[in-house]
């Protein structure tokens, strides 16, 4: 047998027509849902002699690792509904990397399936539809209905190993001439990584679905702070309103040093705005629950969160008449024991317009509320639409478009950079005037009451810096778009706490971990859960000054 027949055969045995059908559809995923990947990869490793060698080893080594993958998924007839799912999800995919440079990562589908119908509206375009049909359902139709039977039938365990094998072995070679190379690449930029599509998606998609299913569930509600205890009756019941934000950045309020003026309405009240802090994720699923926990960001679980006691359990547990009111998609499980009331839709929000329902109208009936429970203290939470994106022109009615031109669509990569800033904003622009319209509800009763706003974000936005848009980046690389908030804090006469006090406290790094201590310092509560805590209203007013000096960190420059 000559050498040409010899490797002929071998060819014939270890590349069977299901072998080649998954190469062909690894190539396909390779050269039409991998354009994030490629775009990242060459912002750092530029097209020339010297990046040329590692290129091209680091595309053949994702696409080794996607047919590795895809070889330990499709067996037989049930290839051609695998492959087909898997062309259609990465597509669905692709789309949104490429669209807003995010990464989908198990917190990402988490978003995706709490999503509502009107946010899935706001993110559908006709991009999405042409993309969706052109890279993933036209080809899975194509591979269902008119590739041959041969291609679906099943291969032997030995031909399946010896083709891992030679994958496997393959990996290795190409990383070998530029092993320096990968070592940095590893080591340095670990984002890139999660835009290979699709098996960094399937990763997360396997984490969620496990952390879903196989979660150990835990039953009963546990009880926290149970030794919470009045520290200090005042002369005056609590109201206070805190204000829960939505997608806003702290570097975009002008009483931050933004040089546009987006807070013409807050200069001029006495606030505190605190500039050193940090969000407990990147998405509001995740963010909310958490700043209402006891558990910190570095301890927050999702399962905990939900069968423990949150602040306002706690504070409800002491007598204080608790209302949460949401104009965003929900609570996500921090309401649950207490009032709750849906703003998003005209049934109860008078201040509904084509586009939306807006933030002001969650102050429609307060004052019934208030005057229903005049003899206890009182914590209404507001949840706005804030600057919920992509769809940032939707957040404002027309009289607050000051900043224009604006990008009036959800396809952010369809806009200049000065027209998704101007929309945005504007956003802002709105919120100003939200927490001002905050501040003037509260002096009606500021005689008689102690009052105070408490307003923060619960995480900021990219808006095209390093080519990332929206949020939900992965907590350890999200840039600090994400990451750093505003937080604000108006007090009246009578609160125990005023700003000379509290804006001492404007410098220093706190984050959404001191939201719970913040909240029963408020009401002059004491646990030992809080004991040395920070917060918004500085710190447990029991520690002696010399004791507070030793234990204050040292301040950082407001940037």
């Amino acid at each position: 047998m000559s050498l040409s027949s010899a490797l002929a055969r071998i060819s014939r045995a270890l590349f069977t027509p299901q072998i080649c059908l998954i190469w062909g559809v690894s190539l396909w995923l390779m050269l039409t849902s991998n354009h994030a990947l490629f775009e990242h990869l060459l912002n750092i490793y530029p097209w020339n002699a010297h990046n040329a060698g590692f290129i091209v080893s680091i595309s053949l080594f994702f696409t080794f690792s996607i047919t590795l993958w895809l070889m330990l998924l499709s067996h037989g007839k049930s290839a051609r509904w695998v492959l087909s799912a898997v062309m259609v999800s990465a597509a669905w995919a692709a789309f949104y990397m490429d669209e807003f440079g995010v990464i989908i990562d198990h917190i990402m589908l988490d978003n995706a399936a709490k999503t509502d119908t009107r946010e899935v509206m706001g993110l559908l375009s006709w991009g999405f539809v042409i993309k969706m049909l052109l890279l993933g359902v036209i080809p899975a139709l194509i591979l269902i209905k008119k590739t041959p039977d041969r291609f679906f039938q099943r291969d032997t365990i030995s031909v399946r190993l010896k083709q891992i094998g030679l994958l496997m072995l393959g990996m290795v070679l190409v990383i070998m001439p530029c092993s320096a190379d990968y070592a940095t690449f590893i080591r340095e930029h670990k984002m890139v990584r999660m835009y290979a599509n699709p098996t960094f998606f399937h990763y997360s998609l396997i984490k969620w679905t496990s952390q879903k299913l196989f979660t150990h569930h835990i039953t009963g509600l546990q009880k926290t702070a149970l030794d919470v205890r009045n520290v200090e009756q005042g002369q005056h019941h609590e109201l206070i309103i805190m204000v829960v934000g939505e997608t806003a950045r702290f570097d975009r309020f002008s009483l931050n040093g933004y040089p546009r003026l987006t807070n013409p309405r807050l200069a001029k009240e006495n606030v505190v705005s605190f500039k050193q802090v940090t969000s407990c994720g990147t998405s509001t699923g995740v963010s909310v629950p958490c700043m209402f926990s006891m558990l910190s960001r570095k301890h927050y679980d999702e399962e905990k969160a939900l069968h423990m006691e949150n602040a306002l359990d706690v504070l409800s547990r002491q007598g204080i008449k608790v209302l949460w009111r949401d104009n965003n998609s929900d609570s996500k499980g921090v309401a649950l024991r207490v009032p709750y009331e849906d703003f998003k839709s005209p049934a109860h929000n008078p201040a509904c317009d084509d586009n939306e329902c807006r933030d002001i109208g969650m102050l429609s009936g307060l004052d019934k509320f208030v005057e229903k429970n005049k003899d206890h203290d009182i914590l209404i939470v507001l949840h706005q639409m804030g600057n919920h994106g992509p769809e940032y022109y939707r957040r404002y009615p027309d009289e607050f478009k000051k900043f224009t031109p604006i990008c009036k669509t959800g396809r952010l990569s369809e806009c200049s950079q000065q027209e998704i800033d101007n929309s945005y904003d504007n956003a802002i622009l709105y919120t100003d005037y939200f927490l001002s319209e905050v501040i003037q509800f509260l002096k009606k009763y500021d005689s008689h009451r102690e009052t105070a706003m408490l307003y923060v974000s619960d995480h900021g936005e990219s808006l095209g810096e390093h080519g990332i848009y929206l949020h939900a980046a992965p907590y350890m690389i999200a840039p600090q778009e994400q990451t750093h908030v505003p937080a604000i804090v108006w007090v009246g006469q009578h609160f125990d706490y005023q700003l000379p006090q509290i804006s001492q406290y404007a410098n220093y790094p706190l984050s959404h971990d001191d939201v719970f201590c913040t909240l029963l310092t408020a009401y002059e509560l004491k646990s030992e859960v809080c004991h040395a805590e920070f917060g918004w209203l500085g710190q447990n007013r029991e520690l002696q000054e010399e004791q507070r000096k030793h234990l204050l960190p040292k301040p950082v420059n407001a940037h």
